[in-house]
């Protein structure tokens, strides 16, 4: 599906071309005393445009394009990007919406709605798009208003992303907004603390559309209000589309404040006790939420790895953060045998044979491996690459891949442990026969793990008789000497 060329007129431009900008943000303050920027006023307290200068005038200067129009200067130029744009830059989101989007007739090989709807839509929740930088008390001269112009230019970036947004979403099916929100949520959920209560703005109904402060201009202007208040009720349909892409709910905006808190973060708790102070009733879903939040999963293992037709892959830019994650990748050379690798790069058709050690991997099959991922090609398999591997088996129907990681995940084996994940895979392969994840799924009902699996021993037997009648050997070892007490105690009576 393409996107509306109607905005190539508003979209920014410098010097007609656009970049990789890892460091926008710096280098758009730095400019902006030094570059001409559009006249701007103030009414009413609100921020306004002149017309004059359309949209280069208006919006912040951006860096030369570091990278040219052919494709591996244009992959470069996206990986670098993509890099800035995981890590919170609102100007590499911005720019990576406009990419996708192929506001460049250079671009069109990768244009992908999707994709550019999901970061515009990171940008606009972004908080260094709305949150003031350099203001002043003018007195009688208009109150609070911007030192310098840097307030101003971004306010335009997210009136134009809001207004491209929409366009964007009402060309989509349901289906195709729902990836876009998917996509959202998981990289805001590799952002640790910041990225749930991102989440969190984003589900309360007293913030605006994207987790704005309620009276931001450019929220107001998506609710559809004007600049008296006068407009549309918030619990209506917006003007924009784009103000249904998150839907508002007590239940969800609470779920994401806890999960901020359980990253360790004590400025969340802080902001999970105000939360529950904010509105009346909103504590009564404590117990309710906590349950949730312990069978919580994002959306996908990690980001898409789908590409356009142009053969530029999608890359997951979240790189593991915190000792929970180091310590988990550094379990991965002395606890999980390399065979488990070469299993998942056989199934993906990378290697013909299961290799059982790194070693025997050839330069040009790791190479093909991190092409996939859309890892830089180093000729060397990192642990993250030896991790996503098996995701990418298991993600792709190898019930012995999703075994393998339902262990994983229980056992912190490069990855933080997560009994939710874990239960999750341990199904994946049950469904598809594997007598091991039954014998496993039947020790969570037997035992009961909090939250992601209540105690069941109907079910728990249910499972191990399934499992040994499958052949797993624990399973039918202890199938028989539950059968052989049982004989004992009829022969008794």
């Amino acid at each position: 599906m393409r996107s509306d060329q109607s905005d190539h007129d508003d979209q920014p431009r410098s010097n007609g071309r656009r970049g990789p900008i890892a460091i926008a943000a710096v280098a758009g303050v730095l400019a902006l005393t030094a570059l001409g920027m559009v006249s701007c006023g103030d009414r009413d307290g609100v921020r306004f445009w002149q017309p004059a200068g359309g949209a280069a005038s208006n919006a912040c200067p951006r860096p030369a394009s570091l990278t040219g129009s052919e494709f591996n200067a244009q992959e470069t130029g996206l990986r670098a990007l993509r890099r800035a744009a995981f890590r919170g830059d609102f100007f590499a989101q911005l720019e990576l919406g406009a990419r996708y989007a192929a506001v460049r007739a250079t671009d069109k090989n990768i244009e992908d709605p999707i994709e550019s709807a999901t970061w515009y839509a990171l940008a606009l929740s972004n908080d260094e798009g709305y949150a003031p930088i350099n203001r002043v008390d003018r007195g009688g001269f208009g109150g609070w208003r911007p030192l310098s112009k840097y307030d101003d230019c971004r306010a335009y970036e997210r009136h134009a992303a809001y207004q491209r947004l929409d366009r964007q979403l009402g060309q989509m099916t349901r289906e195709e907004q729902e990836a876009v929100r998917d996509r959202v949520i998981y990289v805001l959920s590799t952002q640790d603390a910041d990225g749930y209560r991102t989440l969190a703005r984003l589900h309360d109904g007293l913030y605006g559309p994207f987790g704005e402060p309620e009276d931001n201009r450019e929220a107001r202007e998506a609710w559809g209000r004007g600049q008296n208040g006068n407009g549309r009720d918030r619990n209506r349909r917006g003007y924009y589309s784009a103000t249904n892409l998150f839907q508002r709910n007590d239940v969800d905006a609470y779920l994401y404040n806890y999960l901020a808190v359980q990253t360790g973060d004590v400025g969340a708790y802080v902001l999970l006790k105000d939360f529950e102070r904010s509105a009346p009733s909103r504590d009564q879903y404590q117990r309710f939420v906590e349950t949730k939040a312990r069978q919580w999963t994002p959306p996908f293992e990690f980001y898409p790895n789908s590409a356009p037709q142009s053969g530029v892959p999608f890359s997951d830019e979240s790189r593991p953060r915190g000792d929970a994650y180091e310590y988990a990748l550094g379990r991965m050379a002395s606890e999980l045998p390399f065979i488990h690798v070469g299993r998942a790069l056989r199934y993906l058709g990378i290697t013909d044979t299961a290799v059982a050690r790194p070693e025997d991997l050839s330069k040009r099959q790791i190479e093909t491996l991190e092409a996939m991922l859309g890892h830089p090609m180093e000729g060397r398999l990192s642990y993250l690459e030896r991790v996503r591997a098996i995701q990418m088996a298991a993600i792709n129907g190898s019930s012995e891949a999703q075994l393998v990681l339902a262990v994983m995940y229980a056992e912190g084996i490069g990855l933080p442990a997560d009994y939710a994940r874990a239960f999750r895979w341990f199904d994946e392969a049950a469904r598809q026969g594997s007598p091991e994840a039954k014998f496993a799924m039947s020790s969570y009902f037997a035992l009961g793990v909090s939250g992601v699996a209540d105690q069941d021993k109907a079910q728990a037997v249910a499972l191990r008789i399934d499992s040994a009648l499958s052949g797993f050997g624990p399973s039918a070892g202890r199938l028989q000497a539950v059968l052989a007490q049982v004989s004992r105690s009829q022969q008794r009576r």
